[in-house]
């Protein structure tokens, strides 16, 4: 099981906030599935061929990932650079680790992370 949710509720209104005011994450604007309302999200991301994979800490039923699903379209500030994705999927695990970097550090076992979501960049 992934990280719980609850733990992501807090990431949301506390840390996420810091995160967004530092400037030194990847920041996901997504719009909201229900309320149409814009979100940025700062989050870990890595670049693989045409896109981007996010490995789901929290899992695919985290607020965001349904949103950008649910959309089929994000923007993603990196670095100062901002990119329109597209083609949102999930991944299995063993597909996801094919295609990240060698250097892409797992999550800790004991999460049991197993779930990834690739998106192209639009061209």
């Amino acid at each position: 099981m992934p990280m719980p949710l609850w733990w992501g509720h807090i990431n949301k209104r506390v840390f996420n906030r810091v995160a967004l005011k530092r400037g030194s994450w990847p920041v996901l604007t997504h719009v909201g599935r229900s309320s149409g309302k814009v979100y940025r999200t700062p989050l870990e991301v890595h670049p693989v061929a045409d896109g981007y994979i996010f490995i789901l800490v929290y899992g695919s039923g985290s607020d965001w990932v349904k949103n950008v699903l649910a959309a089929g379209t994000a923007s993603l500030e990196v670095d100062g650079e901002e990119f329109d994705l597209v083609s949102p999927r999930l991944l299995p695990e063993d597909v996801a680790w094919q295609l990240l970097p060698e250097t892409t550090k797992a999550p800790p076992k004991f999460l049991h992370v197993n779930e990834f979501l690739q998106v192209d960049i639009r061209r």
